[in-house]
């Protein structure tokens, strides 16, 4: 997070908010799109995901994809966190919203890491 965001107190979970709109992952059509947020400066994780996801994904699961984040960063294994998170983020969006037969499976948002400024 720029040094400017932090002298005016914008926490970790407003920022990841704004990169979520930013990044337009709410543009999915059914308004399943998550996002990852590492603030590793901070040591601060959040995770956004659309409106489509409520009540499907309990707090619970979402901590539970932190945790398992959480435990790969306390070990120095920062690649691995994202790779084990990314993992059971998409866990569950497959237990949701699985693909349906001959319905080809399209990327509705890139997939990429992105490095914000």
């Amino acid at each position: 997070m720029p040094a400017g965001m932090v002298l005016r107190g914008v926490q970790a979970r407003e920022r990841a908010e704004a990169a979520f709109a930013r990044l337009r992952a709410w543009d999915t059509e059914a308004n399943n799109g998550v996002l990852i947020y590492l603030l590793l400066a901070d040591h601060r994780l959040e995770i956004v995901a659309d409106r489509g996801l409520a009540g499907l994904v309990s707090s619970e699961q979402w901590r539970g994809v932190c945790l398992l984040m959480e435990e790969r960063l306390r070990a120095g294994e920062p690649e691995q966190a994202v790779v084990v998170g990314v993992a059971a983020v998409s866990d569950l969006l497959a237990h949701h919203f699985p693909q349906r037969d001959g319905v080809a499976d399209a990327d509705e948002l890139p997939n990429l890491p992105r490095i914000l400024d």
